[in-house]
């Protein structure tokens, strides 16, 4: 008789190991790599959770491609009860009713009787059946389990592990670990690669691994590894398979390619010309630009302004200002964006008043951190408004007093911004001209971006963004005078092209780079929603200057915003100033209308109406251009005569003078216009896809917007 009750048990026992056997984790594959602080968190963590003397539940939880389930198995071989069996159940895989873990007979008893003291591994928990999933979480909280169908309550006297790609609430007493992707522990790559060359080359048969190139890491720390650890594992294993009948001590770069990134081309202009990074990043260059130059001109022009003639045909302060400044500065926007603020006047005395307080011991306040634009956005919009407006009722291009009172105006928000808040919170924030130039920067054919692998995966200072002391090639900077890092960049609003990060950087990282137009304007952006406000009030300022074109018949219209009462010209100046607006409020709600009857509107579906307005920036732009084109033509070429008039008439009348033709004017009117009308139907049809006959409708209401424009600002003379 005991004979037959040790086969009986002896049978048993064959009969459990036969049902743990398919889902056993026998093994570990590899530990955590890499010195970073996420690293050596994540491996402090696993220690945790392997010493825990209650052996509470783990829940392990992130992206695809961590071998999350290889993590479980490190907790539990490396914990006091790693004599035990280890199983693995795919969540997505169970049944409704779980009967692969709580159903059995007397020949296959339920998987759970047969773990026994082990532990049980669930993996993808996120994605269990809906009707099981209170099953598992009483297993996972109390430890208890019914055996179907009609069996009794058990005690679970193993350990519970999960995985799962999102973070799950399951309880104050289940141990949650969260694991970073790769892409964010780019300083890591280096010691995976290393690693997981030794690991794959052994079991290949290599003698001696190969070495991999430091180039090669820094290569890689640019890609993302979307797919992480099981991609990095594959990259490997491929590479040393391309390579393995030749045993290379060193592998090669070719070897190890990647998906290319889906976007616009960039061609690198300092990988051309390497020199010019050298000469462009010279701190000499900017400060004698910015403060021998700049600063003291803008003192000249300020002085010329005031003690000049009050006329436009006599100062040749107005004539800088009106007929130079203005055109030059969209003209540049295309090619440079808001490299005009780099060599801004406003902000370098700002600088200046803000490097003599912290000299007499005043330390500014660290400028409020997260999204500006609820705050920051109205007040801009608004201040741009009011330059228009006083612009149109002052008659400030013939009024050289006034547009030095703008000017310093200006100047005073920046001084205050600087002496309030670090660096250059006003040029950021609030200023109406720096928010023109960071909305058409987005048109740029330039850019500066650092690159984030190299960022990530090699930098430990972050110069760059935070400013120090030299280092390697890195020179001593105050940092991004924006408060931006190069590699987070999303467009080129918040980009000056100052250099400021260049001469920071070490590593050679940031790029000065060239790229098709427009290319920050892309259908998956998300556009702030204070920036609509600031490109209605650009449109609003079109109208303003037209505006007897468009209100002038009409009844109680005053004959000039410039004479007469004040209210009537400024609620007129006001109701030409916001004819954009109107007409953009009328054209969301009638589209909210419409998609209400149909499905409620997403936040895709909500900012299509703002992304049309982000595919008519270049026809703003070259409507504005052409606005300023008729001044700037007629006027520019004639600086010297009407800069010596009040002095010398007759020698101001023998000096070159250009002026251009009116007709040549209306040319370059019509072709700035059609420049920016083929540049709005394509960003129409990249921002707003859909049927050929909805492609060609926007087309058709670009072309009489442009038309319309175009009679608008028709050359006067």
């Amino acid at each position: 008789m005991a004979s037959e009750g040790e086969n009986s048990a002896g049978s048993s026992a064959v009969s459990e190991l036969q049902r743990l056997a398919p889902h056993l984790q026998s093994r570990i594959r590899r530990g955590v790599v890499g010195g970073s602080r996420y690293a050596k968190s994540l491996r402090q963590a696993i220690r945790d959770a392997a010493d825990d003397p209650l052996a509470r539940p783990v829940l392990i939880s992130g992206e695809p491609g961590l071998e999350k389930d290889n993590l479980a198995a490190l907790i539990h071989f490396s914990s006091p009860a790693r004599r035990h069996f280890m199983v693995r159940l795919n969540c997505a895989l169970l049944r409704t009713d779980g009967a692969e873990l709580f159903s059995g007979d007397h020949e296959n008893p339920p998987l759970m009787r047969c773990l026994g003291e082990g532990a049980l591994l669930l993996d993808q928990f996120d994605k269990v059946d809906p009707n099981l999933r209170p099953r598992l979480l009483e297993l996972v909280r109390g430890g208890r389990w019914r055996e179907a169908p009609e069996g009794g309550e058990r005690e679970f006297r193993g350990r519970v592990f999960l995985t799962a790609e999102t973070s799950q609430d399951l309880g104050p007493d289940v141990v949650a670990i969260r694991v970073p992707p790769l892409r964010v522990r780019r300083a890591d790559l280096g010691d995976w690669l290393r690693y997981a060359v030794r690991q794959r080359s052994r079991s290949l048969g290599w003698d001696h691994p190969p070495q991999v190139s430091d180039a090669l890491i820094k290569r890689l720390q640019g890609y993302d590894f979307p797919g992480n650890v099981r991609e990095l594992v594959t990259l490997v294993d491929r590479a040393l398979r391309q390579c393995s009948a030749d045993h290379p001590a060193v592998l090669p770069e070719d070897v190890f390619w990647t998906e290319q990134r889906r976007g616009f081309p960039r061609f690198d202009l300092w990988r051309w010309r390497p020199r010019l990074r050298f000469w462009m990043r010279a701190p000499a260059l900017w400060n004698g630009l910015l403060f021998g130059l700049v600063s003291w001109l803008f003192v000249l022009i300020n002085l010329w302004l005031w003690l000049g003639p009050q006329d436009h045909l006599r100062n040749g302060g107005l004539n800088l200002f009106w007929a130079w400044w203005w055109p030059l500065v969209l003209l540049s926007h295309p090619l440079v964006g808001r490299l005009w603020c780099a060599i801004c006047p406003f902000m370098v005395w700002g600088e200046l008043a803000q490097r003599l307080a912290r000299r007499l011991g005043h330390q500014p306040a660290r400028w409020p951190r997260g999204d500006s634009d609820p705050w920051a956005a109205p007040p801009l919009a608004a201040g741009f408004a009011a330059i228009l407006l006083w612009e149109a009722l002052g008659d400030l291009p013939d009024s050289g007093w006034q547009s030095s009172a703008l000017l310093l105006l200006i100047t005073a928000g920046a001084v205050v911004g600087s002496l309030r808040f670090e660096k250059r919170f006003w040029c950021r924030h609030l200023c109406p001209v720096g928010g023109m130039n960071g909305l058409f920067a987005k048109l740029a054919i330039s850019e500066l971006r650092a690159q984030a692998g190299t960022c990530g995966g090699s930098c430990t200072s972050y110069a760059c963004f935070k400013g120090g002391a030299a280092e390697g090639e890195g020179l001593a900077t105050a940092g991004c005078p924006l408060g931006t890092h190069p590699a987070h960049l999303a467009d080129n609003r918040n980009c000056v092209l100052c250099l400021t990060c260049v001469q920071a950087c070490p590593h050679r990282s940031v790029q000065l780079r060239l790229r098709p137009p427009a290319a920050d304007l892309r259908r998956a952006m998300d556009p702030p929603a204070g920036e609509v406000g600031l490109i209605l009030v650009l449109a609003g300022g079109v109208c303003l200057h037209q505006w007897q074109r468009l209100l002038g018949a009409l009844p109680l219209a005053p004959p000039s915003l410039v004479e007469g009462p004040l209210l009537p010209r400024l609620a007129w100046g006001t109701a030409a100033l916001a004819l954009p607006a109107a007409l953009f409020l009328l054209v969301q709600a009638l589209w909210r209308w419409r998609r209400a009857g149909v499905v409620a509107a997403g936040r895709g579906e909500a900012s299509r109406p703002r992304l049309g307005l982000y595919a008519g920036l270049p026809l703003l732009w070259a409507l504005m251009l052409a606005d300023h084109l008729p001044l700037g033509m007629a006027e520019a070429g004639r600086l010297l005569p009407v800069s010596l008039a009040p002095w010398s008439g007759e020698l101001a009348s023998r000096l070159p003078a250009w002026s251009a033709d009116s007709h040549v004017i209306a040319f370059c009117q019509t072709s700035v216009i059609a420049l920016g009308l083929g540049g709005t139907v394509v960003l129409l049809r990249r921002l707003l896809p859909g049927p050929r006959w909805r492609g060609l409708a926007l087309a058709g209401l670009a072309l009489a917007m442009a038309a319309a424009g175009r009679w608008l600002v028709a050359c006067p003379f």
